[in-house]
């Protein structure tokens, strides 16, 4: 019996594939610290939680429509409106399971056989694997360090083909937590101008776990809007991981292509969770607020605590809940020779577990999370550079 021959052109999430690990070490009694999955460690709001209790209650366990409920998708269009200063009708909006579901649905919709996809690296581990389930080939564009891993308009000019049809991207970035300026937005959106044919999928997961000012779209430039595919979700900004609701917004003609996609894999999302959604939109931005606050004393405290140790080269991330620090300083020490070896090291010696910079595009780096307590950071961190020691 042979399996189908696409599973060769993917790999399971190291992200997954970390925690999994980490689960199973605990289950054997060892006291593992994980900060390899983005997972906010709050508890979803109460008045989130009342209202898909509500939501059972009045008889919210019925199939849902494919797209949405209809009150969802307007609730979407007005948060657009009110957050973003941005306009799409409730027919240009639609739910899934997740904004990962959003992103495979835009993928399979877009891109053919051949076609190729420009990404930005570091990315979300999981945008190349999805633009090869769609047959399409990745364009890897390598942001640098000494530019918070963000990629100029010049390298976007340089990469584009005749052949490319996508570019996607985060902003704030999985897994660097750098922000794209509106001028560097701007910059970008200058290019994709000039090729209207490309389509981009802005991914704006992070939106609410930003510390330096408000989000900025690329979705703002009126000469983009037939471009532009927006995906977000619950998940991060209102610790709804576990709930499974992504959106997306984008020209009508797109949405409805998702809408026939995803037809046909999960038809509609939970519609207890569409209900509370609702909710979530249109609610108390306060608990929000206060993780966001909660988020940025960790960053603060892992940057500085990082930074002292010998050998991490470490920036200062403005958005997510991620640093990215450069560790190639120790590749060579002992038998580490990658930053994968350097994570298996310090999740046995340190019982740390953190997620391999080649994973997310970038080998010379590691991805560490800091959705968990200031206290587990801290033991985090002592464990970590012990470890660290000791390579010399």
């Amino acid at each position: 019996m042979i399996l189908a021959s696409r599973l060769s052109k993917i790999d399971e999430p190291q992200t997954i594939r970390m925690a999994k690990l980490s689960r199973e070490l605990r289950a054997q009694g060892k006291d593992i610290i994980d900060l390899s999955l983005g997972e906010p460690d709050f508890k979803t709001p109460d008045h989130i939680v009342a209202a898909a209790v509500q939501a059972m209650k009045d008889g919210y366990t019925k199939y849902p429509p494919v797209a949405g409920f209809p009150e969802l998708r307007q609730a979407i269009s007005d948060k657009f409106n009110r957050d973003n200063h941005l306009e799409y009708a409730p027919d240009q909006v639609m739910v899934s399971t997740g904004a990962k579901q959003c992103i495979a649905n835009a993928m399979l919709s877009i891109v053919n056989d051949g076609d190729e996809v420009i990404v930005p690296a570091p990315f979300w581990v999981t945008y190349a694997d999805l633009v090869k389930l769609a047959d399409g080939t990745v364009v890897q564009v390598n942001g640098k360090f000494d530019n918070d891993f963000k990629i100029t308009a010049q390298q976007l000019q340089n990469a584009i083909t005749p052949k490319t049809k996508l570019f996607i991207f985060s902003s704030p970035c999985n897994p660097t937590g750098s922000i794209y300026s509106r001028e560097e937005l701007k910059e970008l959106a200058d290019v994709f101008i000039q090729h209207p044919s490309i389509f981009i999928i802005s991914d704006e997961i992070y939106e609410y776990i930003n510390f330096e000012g408000t989000h900025e779209s690329i979705a703002q430039f009126p000469e983009l809007k037939n471009q532009v595919i927006i995906v977000n979700g619950l998940s991060k900004g209102y610790a709804m991981t576990g709930w499974r609701l992504g959106y997306m917004a984008g020209p009508k003609d797109v949405i409805q292509a998702c809408e026939k996609i995803q037809s046909q894999f999960t038809s509609g999302p939970n519609s207890i969770t569409q209900r509370a959604a609702i909710t979530a939109l249109n609610g108390d931005m306060q608990p929000t607020y206060d993780m966001q606050k909660a988020f940025k004393e960790r960053r603060d405290y892992l940057v500085h605590a990082l930074r002292e140790i010998k050998g991490l080269k470490v920036n200062n991330p403005p958005g997510a809940f991620y640093v990215f620090p450069d560790v190639s300083d120790y590749f060579g020490k002992k038998d580490i020779h990658t930053a994968e070896e350097l994570c298996m090291y310090l999740l046995d010696k340190a019982q740390v577990s953190c997620v391999t910079g080649e994973a997310f595009g970038d080998p010379h780096c590691i991805r560490i999370s800091y959705a968990t307590s200031l206290d587990k950071l801290k033991e985090a961190v002592t464990r970590i550079k012990k470890a660290l020691e000791e390579l010399g």
